[in-house]
């Protein structure tokens, strides 16, 4: 049985590469502190309405927005209750998107995985092999864009303009890992509903779940009997036409501290920020191929999460917790039983750059003796 551990006030101050949470400026914490208002007052409309708004303006997106006091995972379960009624078609290459086909299982949905070996990336033609061969007819695709616990990254573009030519089929993508870090067009690849935690790409405190919502999947839960209560597209669409809030009390520190690292990811702007992602996640993977390999399928490496294959047998737990503290770096193990030796991560997202991800590389070369 679990034993209380009691909190301290002397911990020694981290800087995080790991697939999430990760770092977070000073003053975006530092907007956590604002007096307390009333989640109904007209200060409410005018903070949530803002991150809702600029949030479609940074995604580029024409479609609705939802911002909940939630992890994403909640919309793993928001999406299967609105938009399916029995059948679900899952492509797993992971830990995660084999989360998300035991979530639909949970919520009683008819669930077929279309499965790959971890590390091998979604092909389009295999979903269209699946939905063309099928006697079933699927009501939702789902598949992950950045599997973080292999370091894949699905062409989820790709993907989506195959779904377009299954009307009745909706296309479901967690992008809990990438979004705000590597670009997607949500409105040009019909994808129905993509869903991030801010704590990764966005660079902020973990709280906050965002998702985009088709007109297609809005009016498809309105066909139907049932749907999530907390993520239910038309109850918190509604309300925000309605009142420009959230249905439920949410989490208004972290909303205040979203909308200042909103203002910073406007400023950088997605182009500027899918960029700079992008040379962090080559440099990372130069390093990679110098030292080990790269465990993912080449070609579909990560934007923001590096999977590293352990090629030199170091000690994966022991140059972590050396790094940690030594240097006061914190980097991933692989994950699970799976991959925790056999690779280790490092995120690269949110507000790293190159020359703090080159810091951490020059340290895992003197620890690990490369």
């Amino acid at each position: 049985m679990t034993k209380k551990r009691e909190y301290r006030d002397d911990y020694r101050e981290k800087t995080l590469y790991i697939p999430g949470p990760t770092e977070v400026r000073e003053d975006v914490i530092d907007a956590m502190a604002e007096p307390m208002f009333g989640h109904r007052m007209d200060r409410m409309t005018d903070l949530y309405t803002t991150i809702v708004e600029d949030t479609k303006t940074f995604l580029e997106t024409d479609n609705d927005v939802i911002i909940l006091t939630a992890s994403g995972t909640e919309f793993w379960e928001a999406s299967t209750l609105n938009l399916v009624d029995e059948h679900m078609l899952v492509a797993t290459c992971g830990s995660f998107s084999e989360r998300h086909a035991n979530v639909a299982e949970r919520l009683g949905k008819s669930v077929d995985r279309l499965e790959y070996e971890w590390g091998q990336a979604v092909k389009p033609e295999d979903i269209h092999e699946a939905l063309e061969n099928s006697d079933k007819q699927y009501d939702v695709v789902a598949c992950v864009m950045n599997e973080s616990s292999t370091g894949v990254r699905n062409p989820v573009e790709e993907i989506g303009d195959v779904v377009a030519e299954y009307p009745d089929t909706y296309f479901v993508v967690d992008a809990v890992s990438a979004l705000g870090g590597d670009h997607v067009d949500i409105d040009e690849h019909d994808i129905d509903v993509i869903f991030a935690s801010t704590q990764k790409a966005f660079a902020m405190p973990p709280g906050l779940a965002v998702c985009v919502v088709s007109e297609d999947a809005y009016e498809r839960e309105l066909e139907r009997d049932t749907a999530s209560w907390y993520g239910g597209f038309q109850r918190c669409l509604d309300y925000y036409d309605r009142k420009g809030q959230t249905h439920s009390t949410p989490a208004i520190p972290v909303m205040l501290a979203y909308r200042k690292q909103m203002k910073y990811l406007l400023e950088e702007g997605m182009t500027a920020r899918d960029g700079r992602h992008r040379e962090m996640a080559e440099y990372t993977q130069n390093w990679a191929h110098k030292h080990f390999d790269m465990f993912p399928e080449s070609g579909y490496e990560s934007q923001t999460v590096s999977c590293i294959e352990n090629t030199q047998g170091i000690d994966v737990a022991d140059t972590i917790e050396t790094v940690s503290e030594e240097y006061d770096m914190v980097f991933s193990n692989g994950y699970g039983s799976q991959l925790g030796e056999k690779t280790f991560r490092i995120g690269h997202m949110g507000e790293h750059d190159l020359e703090s991800i080159r810091a951490l590389t020059d340290v895992i070369e003197d620890v690990a003796d490369l």
